[in-house]
């Protein structure tokens, strides 16, 4: 388990690279030309940000609420296979 500062204090390039090598991809959409991918890593949502040029990570605050980090992806999770 990677703790949550020592994932933020890494290389943005390295930070990526775990989010796909050991987080769950939990849903994609796309905004403005990215393909967004939210990820649980250790008990954390992330996304990551993926352009033609760059991909960017972005760390939610403690304060925001799963249902609010989950709201622009509700369309894309099959919430039914958790419901039976």
């Amino acid at each position: 388990m990677l703790e949550n500062s020592m994932f933020q204090n890494l290389p943005s390039w390295h930070q990526a690279e775990v989010l796909t090598r050991k987080g769950t991809l939990l849903a994609q959409r796309r905004h403005n030309g990215w393909l967004v991918s939210l990820y649980a890593l250790d008990n954390s949502f992330i996304e990551l940000w993926s352009g033609t040029a760059a991909e960017v990570v972005g760390m939610f605050s403690k304060s925001a609420s799963a249902l609010e980090i989950l709201d622009p992806y509700t369309h894309a999770i099959d919430i039914q296979e958790f419901l039976d």
